[in-house]
């Protein structure tokens, strides 16, 4: 940990690091973006191919898991190969996954083994690339890079959003799929081949076990775990709650673009936030921020208007623990360890979207009423109020006096 933070010191803050920063934004904006808008497509899949929205969920689930499950792995292979081979090598079979996936809607495996398996490998080589080398080139400007990184992925989801249900609509959704998989190879590979690692990448275990020495990494990664568990509940399922609602299918897909909008916003603000009030301080916000909106918020959301207002809050919470984790690894553990500590803290994204799912078949079935859903929204409300009250006490475990930069 010395070595890593000793390494921080010597970071130029900018230069080529805004190629990189650029690099990783457009990097997400096909990866996280395609991952936030997989409700789009399931609401779509579960309308006309019958299929039940949890084992929709675990496959959209697979995507982000593989990024955090296969994090080491990766970290190891950008050491042998490079950011940008892997970079390349990420972008390439997330776009063929989902090229793949236009030729599976009949199938559910099929679904599983292209978009679950083809995207899911794809999107860890990009999540590990995009996420730990622009961190070496910032130390005082850490959280607003990580910020503009991630905000390309809620930016991505705004745009992907509008775009899948056009599509849908007006080619059907093996197509949707295939283009969706040509635009992410046209674009996203020319942006990782921009993609360049400042320093070479330590060597690590899968597992460092020795981090758990440390009590503020039990609490962070306890934080981590519980948070990440019900990240993606709200954005693969708000198409079928607005169904229940007796919405269109065009307003699902505007809700989830509407939530990737904030998120990106989030993104952006909690860089900022990180760099002015501390990132275990912006942390705890964004927590306590989507506790309210999971626990208060979504059960009283019985119209356009309180779903809004559901988004606005949830998704910019959302979006900015998302860009705050990073940082805060980066700055308690020191960069060259971002790689494995993000891999297991993160852990909690494989079983979320798929546990509430299943939640949602007990409770009633994704059509018979919004009271239906509530068991499965205070599940992820429930984990999000343990984590905010872990982040309070790692918060005050490092410093008592709130008004110090943490």
């Amino acid at each position: 940990m010395h070595a890593s933070l000793i390494a921080d010191s010597e970071v130029p803050d900018g230069g080529y690091g805004w190629i990189v920063v650029f690099s990783g934004a457009v990097i997400f904006w096909w990866f996280m973006g395609s991952v936030y808008t997989w409700g789009v497509m399931q609401a779509a899949l579960v309308e006309q191919k019958n299929y039940e929205p949890a084992t929709l969920s675990f496959v959209g689930s697979m995507v982000p898991a593989l990024g955090a499950t296969l994090a080491i792995p990766n970290a190891t292979l950008i050491r042998k190969v490079g950011a940008r081979a892997t970079g390349l090598t990420g972008v390439f079979l997330l776009g063929l996954g989902s090229i793949l996936a236009g030729f599976a809607v009949d199938s559910i495996l099929g679904l599983f083994m292209t978009w679950g398996l083809v995207c899911g490998l794809g999107a860890s080589l990009c999540f590990m690339t995009a996420s730990i080398i622009p961190a070496q080139y910032f130390r005082a400007k850490r959280g607003i890079a990580n910020g503009i990184v991630y905000a390309g992925g809620g930016l991505g989801g705004t745009a992907v959003s509008f775009m899948l249900n056009a599509l849908i609509d007006n080619v059907g959704i093996p197509w949707s799929f295939r283009i969706l998989g040509f635009m992410i190879i046209g674009t996203g590979l020319p942006a990782a081949y921009l993609m360049k690692e400042r320093v070479p990448i330590r060597k690590t275990h899968f597992v460092e076990w020795n981090l758990f020495k440390d009590a503020k990494f039990s609490l962070v990664f306890a934080v981590g775990v519980l948070s990440t568990f019900p990240l993606f509940v709200p954005p693969f399922f708000l198409p079928l709650y607005s169904k229940s609602l007796g919405l269109s299918s065009a307003t699902g897909a505007g809700l989830v673009a509407a939530f990737n909008f904030c998120s990106a916003i989030g993104r952006l603000g909690s860089g900022f936030a990180c760099d002015k009030l501390g990132s275990l301080t912006t942390l705890f916000l964004t927590l306590i921020f989507s506790s309210i909106s999971l626990m208060v918020m979504w059960p009283l959301s019985n119209s356009i208007g309180t779903l809004i207002a559901l988004i606005i809050i949830n998704g910019m919470a959302n979006g900015g623990f998302f860009s705050t984790m990073p940082t805060v690894v980066g700055n308690v553990f020191g960069s060259a360890r971002v790689g494995v500590a993000m891999g297991m803290i993160v852990s909690g994204w494989i079983g979320g979207g798929a546990i509430a799912g299943y939640i949602l078949n007990a409770s009633g079935g994704r059509y018979s009423s919004i009271v239906s859903y509530r068991p499965a929204i205070f599940y992820a409300g429930g984990m999000t109020v343990i984590a905010t009250i872990l982040a309070a006490v790692v918060r005050l475990r490092v410093d008592r006096n709130l008004k110090k930069i943490v």
